[in-house]
């Protein structure tokens, strides 16, 4: 999960893990759980294909409630 994060800079892991901590709140979730490492992982994809951060929760919601 952490290595994940390595690739991105400064900016993009503010950018992931406010996003990734909003989602896991509204879900009653924890970050470190199954399911919020997972979003983790989404959240950083999507952030390398470039998403915008404004769009980031709402791609990463609509993706993690498909699964």
């Amino acid at each position: 999960m952490l290595l994940s994060l390595m690739s991105l800079d400064d900016s993009q892991i503010t950018i992931v893990t406010d996003a990734v901590r909003q989602w896991c709140c509204e879900k009653k979730l924890d970050i470190d759980s199954v399911e919020g490492r997972r979003a983790i992982t989404v959240a950083v994809d999507f952030v390398q294909m470039n998403t915008a951060r404004d769009g980031l929760f709402a791609e990463l919601s609509k993706q993690l409630n498909h699964q």
